[in-house]
């Protein structure tokens, strides 16, 4: 792997170039095909490659918890995040997993899977959901997770991100699904965004990487690493002053 953007170097490294400038920061990763679709055959498992694998690897050692939408928790068979040796130094002072954090509106989610049943106690994953989501499935999320209640019929994610940092869970890597993020973009929540570009046209009817309510989030482009064919973007929010962060 090399980065080629904004100087070249030969094997960068990873941790350091994907390293969070502040201690609450909420990123986006995802992967699209060169024209942009975010999945094929309905899996994002599809476009990704060794690179992008072990860039994931890396935002998930950096992040305090992963957050995730429940049609992609369905979708990609989430499991419990698992320490790797490589995350030892980076996350001392630290749990050696960040927990996933579920939003839901109405608890549709397998709550007898492994994501909730093999979890660690350290990253005991947590159910962000709704008043309106039914008490009993309530009741059952809380056996294997914490569960948090952000709004009345829609989850408040403003409100779901403040509870996260309340407990201390600051650096939010979200892994989608394209409509989580669209929400998380339209109410001005994201950061960064962390995109691997695949080396293939797929065509179809494949989501973008945002796909639901419009919103517009001026982003610079802070790096472009390549491996294989793939590109790896790293872009950040531009504030006020036309600078990043």
């Amino acid at each position: 792997m090399r980065r080629i953007h904004p100087d070249v170097e030969d094997d960068p490294d990873l941790v350091v170039s994907y390293a969070c400038p502040r201690d609450e920061w909420l990123r986006l990763n995802m992967v699209a095909s060169a024209d942009g679709a975010a999945w094929m055959k309905g899996l994002s498992a599809g476009l990704s490659g060794e690179g992008d694998r072990k860039i994931f690897g890396v935002l998930r050692g950096l992040a305090d918890v992963v957050l995730a939408g429940a049609a992609t928790v369905r979708t990609e068979g989430y499991r419990p995040a698992r320490p790797r040796e490589s995350w030892s130094a980076l996350r001392q002072g630290r749990p050696p997993a960040p927990p996933i954090a579920v939003v839901t509106r109405q608890l549709d989610l397998d709550l007898g899977g492994p994501l909730f049943t093999e979890a660690e106690p350290y990253a005991r994953p947590i159910v962000i959901t709704t008043e309106a989501a039914p008490l009993d499935r309530r009741e059952k999320a809380a056996e294997n997770a914490d569960v948090v209640i952000a709004g009345d019929d829609r989850v408040d994610l403003a409100r779901a991100v403040r509870e996260l940092r309340r407990r201390g869970l600051g650096r939010i890597l979200c892994e989608g699904g394209p409509r989580l993020n669209a929400q998380l973009a339209a109410a001005g929540l994201v950061d960064e965004l962390c995109l691997s570009f695949s080396p293939v046209l797929l065509g179809g009817d494949a989501a973008r990487i945002l796909n639901g309510v419009g919103s517009q989030t001026p982003l610079v482009l802070a790096q472009v690493l390549e491996e294989d064919g793939f590109l790896f973007c790293r872009y950040v929010r531009e504030v006020q002053d036309g600078t990043a962060g």
